[in-house]
C-alpha cells in the first residue's frame, strides 16, 4: 500500500507536458531541484515498525508532543552536488518560510553558493509554495535563471502534486529522515549538525543515480499518460 496524492485529469496533461518538456533537455544540462522540510525532534517514526507481540498486553503508552520543537530545511540538489541546508530561523527560532525570507535565502546563500560551483548556466526548480511564485521572488529568479526557472509561472511549468517527479520529496527528504535521528537528538543543535552532517555526506554518484532515476520516472509518466507510477514506487530491484 502507497499513500499518494490525488490526481485529477487536469494533473494528467500538466504532468504529461512537464515530463515530455524535461526530458527534451540535454542530457548534461544541471537542474537544482529545490524544496522545504520539516524535521521534528520527536523524530521521525516508521509505523511499519510499531507491532509488539506478547501473551499479555503491557498496557504501555507512548507519549509524544503534539507539536514538537522542529526546523525547517531547505537544499537544492542536482547531479554536481546540494547546495544547503539552510534553516529558516531568526534569533534561533524556526520561523515560516515567507517571500522575504525566501528572497533573502536565495541571494545570500543559494546564489553565492551557486557561483562559487561555477557549473555555468544551470536551471533553478521549485514547487508552487507561494512563498516561491510571489512577484519578489520570481523577480530575484528571473533575473539569475533568464528563461531557466522550472515552477509554476516559470519558464516551465512544475505540475502541482507530483512528489513522486522531485528528487527531494522521493530521495532527499527520506534518505535525511533515515539517518539524522539514528543517534536520538535532544536539541535543535544536534539534529542540525546531524542534517549537515548527513547532507556532506552524500556521495556525487548517488546524485548522478539520483538523477538518472528522475528521467526514468519522466518517461514513466510519459508513458502513463501523466498518472502515478506504480512500476517505480513499487519496484523492488
Amino acid at each position: 500500500l502507497a499513500v499518494v496524492q490525488e490526481l485529477n485529469p487536469r494533473d494528467f496533461v500538466a504532468r504529461e507536458n512537464a515530463s515530455e518538456a524535461l526530458i527534451g533537455l540535454p542530457n548534461d544540462t544541471i537542474v537544482f531541484f529545490s524544496d522545504e522540510a520539516h524535521f521534528h525532534l520527536s523524530g521521525y517514526v516508521n509505523k511499519q515498525n510499531m507491532r509488539y507481540w506478547s501473551r499479555d498486553n503491557p498496557r504501555e503508552l507512548h507519549q509524544r508532543p503534539l507539536h514538537s520543537e522542529r526546523v525547517t530545511v531547505w537544499c537544492a540538489l542536482s547531479q554536481v552536488g546540494i547546495i544547503g541546508p539552510w534553516f529558516f530561523e531568526e534569533n534561533e527560532r524556526t520561523v515560516s518560510v515567507t517571500s522575504a525570507r525566501y528572497v533573502h535565502m536565495i541571494e545570500e546563500f543559494f546564489l553565492p553558493t551557486l557561483n562559487e560551483m561555477d557549473v555555468g548556466d544551470a536551471w533553478f526548480q521549485q514547487d508552487g509554495a507561494t512563498a516561491h511564485t510571489a512577484r519578489v521572488s520570481m523577480a530575484v529568479l528571473r533575473q539569475h535563471f533568464p528563461g531557466r526557472i522550472i515552477s509554476l509561472r516559470g519558464d516551465l511549468h512544475w505540475p502541482p502534486r507530483s512528489p513522486d517527479l522531485t528528487p527531494c520529496d522521493y530521495f532527499l527528504w527520506g534518505y535525511l529522515k533515515s539517518i539524522v535521528f539514528n543517534d536520538r537528538p535532544r536539541t535543535l543543535v544536534h539534529l542540525k549538525n546531524n542534517i549537515r552532517h548527513a547532507v556532506a555526506n552524500i556521495p556525487v554518484d548517488m546524485l548522478e543515480r539520483v538523477i538518472r532515476n528522475f528521467r526514468v520516472r519522466l518517461t514513466q509518466c510519459i508513458e502513463n499518460n501523466g498518472r502515478h507510477l506504480p512500476d517505480i514506487i513499487f519496484k523492488t530491484v
